[in-house]
């Protein structure tokens, strides 16, 4: 039985925070309510945020995002695209949502008819991370 609940963790998701370097700065979470995506292209510098949930996304005017926690903020934006179950935001500067994800506690995602929160607990060193790689190119 020792053996067994050690195999059962490892079984389950690992909701984790995680930045890879290569071959562009990608920050990811999975949730089972979503998997959040962050892109860094030095090729085209340009920042893209990614939000996927089982549910989909209707057609909406308006993308916003929400942190709730010690900075709380809203961001919101028409300039995003929806394609199958993905909700997408590029733009030149992610400043503001690189703050929301290393300061707060949860991110919500919504329009006006769907949301979906994610915990944002073990962010802030990854999100440092990927910060660190749009400054300079990893190789």
């Amino acid at each position: 039985m020792r053996t067994l609940v050690p195999l059962l963790l490892l079984a389950a998701p690992a909701h984790a925070w995680e930045f890879t370097p290569n071959p562009i700065c990608t920050l990811t979470h999975t949730e089972d309510a979503a998997s959040v995506e962050l892109i860094y292209d030095h090729s085209t510098a340009l920042y893209s945020i990614n939000v996927n949930t089982p549910q989909g996304w209707p057609s909406a005017p308006a993308f916003s995002i929400r942190f709730d926690g010690p900075q709380p903020g809203l961001i919101s934006t028409a300039r995003h695209q929806i394609v199958g179950d993905t909700i997408s935001v590029s733009d030149s500067g992610f400043g503001n949502v690189l703050d929301g994800l290393e300061i707060n506690t949860s991110a919500t995602a919504f329009t006006e008819t769907t949301s979906v929160t994610v915990s944002l607990d073990g962010a802030a060193e990854p999100v440092a991370r990927f910060r660190d790689c749009t400054d300079a190119p990893i190789a």
